[in-house]
């Protein structure tokens, strides 16, 4: 999610009170933004400039806030003009590239490179000229230098170019909005004509408020919390909404919520809701389980009298996938790597989970040879030697004596003087259980005791 950079002393200033890095980072998690990271301007220009200046107190604190994303211009381009230095009428054309001559505000071919995919296969581009056929920009790409805003600017003139109209209305209304806050009147936003080339025409921008009724009772219902008219409409005032009643004031009463522009998010009632336990705190709501997912009650008293059966070997999963599997062509070669339980006193549930690794090889050619042949290999990978007896440096085998495997063909894996599994041909009485025809060989090892 991006960012946006806002110095802490003027944030402050605005909001008309000062607050702790942790009471600040409370206070946008209320309203569903995030506190990504906070620096100063005088690390930032050291950390280019390689400089290692101390930092001081009067050097501006900045913070960093994540906001919604406008998907690399993609959807709306923003274009701020010097409107003393341009003449309108304006006008928005599309070109060949060819056609177009102006010269570029100052920017880095790395940050434009981002966006020129946008319009890079179109055969014409979309631009802005004035009377005078001065380029104002390039949209979506870059602005023109000409136009280019100074500390000198008295009047800006604001363009937004976007692929939705509605979304266009959202981006200019909150343009001139936040402008509108330094004009030397403040808040006050000249119109401008828009004609379109089937000669229709509109008044941007439209900073006219839009209302919607919304039942009290819906929001209270939603929010969780017995709110009266006086505290919905108190809470919604804060959340910059004009919040009426229609009528006394009873729970079945209606509010009229007037709208202004710069909350484009309120869309639906439930946006509404939403604002009301905002500003009422949802730390203050109080929690409580829905009925709809209370557990009910005869499930809840089977939970309670149900056991559950855990497996202290891989072995009967692997055979009985193969006996399910016994009409596929040989040989059939499968592995598993998966928790087992086994009993052990010192643990205060009694028993205890391991992570153990299976393989089997299903064919007439199966053989010792070939499942030994897989314990070396896989001793070879995680870089453990094969040793002499007594020897804990790495692993040996050692005569073993299961029932499920055929005596004399069978060995155990010996790993820092402890048994961690065996191998060997699969007892035919084992198989026929199965419905295993084929002769097998299988080992089974702790993969845990490698850790």
């Amino acid at each position: 999610m991006p960012t946006v950079s806002v110095g802490r002393d003027r944030l402050f200033e605005a909001l008309g009170c000062t607050y702790t890095q942790e009471e600040f980072e409370d206070l946008c998690f209320k309203f569903g933004i995030e506190l990504d990271d906070v620096t100063t301007e005088k690390a930032i220009i050291s950390k280019e400039r390689h400089l290692e200046e101390e930092v001081t107190e009067d050097d501006e604190i900045i913070y960093k806030i994540e906001v919604a994303a406008n998907r690399r211009r993609a959807l709306v381009a923003i274009g701020t003009h010097d409107l003393d230095t341009i003449e309108g009428p304006f006008t928005y054309e599309a070109l060949p590239p060819s056609d177009i001559n102006f010269v570029p505000l100052k920017q880095s071919d790395l940050k434009l490179k981002k966006f020129l995919h946008i319009i890079e296969n179109s055969p014409v581009y979309p631009v802005l000229y004035d009377r005078n056929r001065t380029v104002l920009s390039l949209p979506p790409i870059i602005n023109g230098a000409h136009s280019a805003i100074t500390l000198k600017t008295k009047n800006i003139f604001i363009e937004c170019t976007a692929t939705d109209l509605t979304k266009a209305k959202i981006v200019l209304n909150t343009m001139v909005t936040m402008f509108s806050v330094y004009c030397e009147r403040k808040f006050e936003v000249e119109p401008v004509e828009v004609i379109y080339s089937d000669g229709k025409s509109s008044v941007c921008p439209d900073l006219s408020l839009y209302h919607m009724e919304v039942p009290l009772s819906y929001v209270t219902e939603i929010v969780g919390v017995p709110l009266d008219a006086n505290e919905v409409a108190g809470l919604l005032n804060k959340m910059q909404l004009h919040a009426k009643k229609s009528d006394s004031g009873d729970k079945r009463s209606t509010f009229i919520v007037s709208v202004p522009p710069t909350r484009s998010d309120i869309l639906h009632p439930c946006d509404v809701a939403e604002d009301v336990a905002i500003a009422f705190g949802y730390n203050e709501i109080p929690k409580r389980i829905p009925a709809s997912l209370k557990p009910l009650p005869l499930n809840q008293f089977s939970d309670l009298i149900r056991s559950e059966v855990v497996r202290t070997s891989l072995m009967p999963g692997v055979l009985k996938t193969v006996g399910h599997n016994k009409d596929h062509p040989k040989p059939i070669k499968i592995f598993e790597v998966g928790d087992i339980t086994l009993l052990d006193e010192t643990k205060d549930v009694g028993a205890t989970n391991r992570r153990q690794l299976a393989a089997l090889y299903c064919g007439s050619n199966s053989g010792f040879e070939l499942i030994h042949g897989l314990v070396d290999r896989i001793m070879e990978v995680i870089g453990t030697p094969f040793v002499k007896p007594g020897d804990n440096a790495g692993y040996y085998i050692e005569r073993a004596d299961e029932s499920e495997f055929l005596p004399g063909r069978q060995a155990r894996i010996i790993f820092k003087g402890k048994c961690i599994g065996a191998f060997g041909i699969v007892h035919p009485e084992v198989l026929n259980n199965f419905g295993i025809p084929d002769p097998c060989s299988f080992v089974e090892l702790n993969i845990e005791s490698f850790l």
